[in-house]
């Protein structure tokens, strides 16, 4: 029964040892975006100007999509209304894990 328990405690550790690496993941995965949305988030980007990216420290905005929404629009990117890519897709550089940290991440920097 020890050598159970002892397992057990072992891999709840590795479990969140890799869980602890992944959050730390996810700032770093933000540096990807940051040249469009801004360090901050808040788009004041000359790209964000002309995109018309949205300012994700906005509080009131972040409200207006779900996670799952933003988890789509991260993976397979978001194109305007005349099919130009507005937002490139995360999904072939990044993992289904990393996205979610990102979405995640995004959502602490609304104020």
């Amino acid at each position: 029964m020890k050598t159970i328990t002892l397992i057990a405690s072992a891999a709840a550790s590795l479990l969140l040892s890799a869980a602890i690496v992944r959050a730390a993941d996810a700032p770093d995965n933000w540096a990807k975006c940051s040249s469009c949305h801004g360090k901050d988030g808040a788009g004041h980007t000359r790209i964000a100007k002309k995109l018309g990216i949205k300012d994700l420290t906005d509080a009131a905005y972040q409200k207006t999509f779900t996670d799952d929404q933003l988890f789509k629009n991260l993976k397979e990117g978001e194109k305007d209304a005349d099919g130009n890519v507005k937002m490139a897709a995360m999904g072939d550089k990044l993992s289904d894990d990393d996205i979610k940290a990102l979405v995640a991440y995004v959502r602490t920097l609304a104020k």
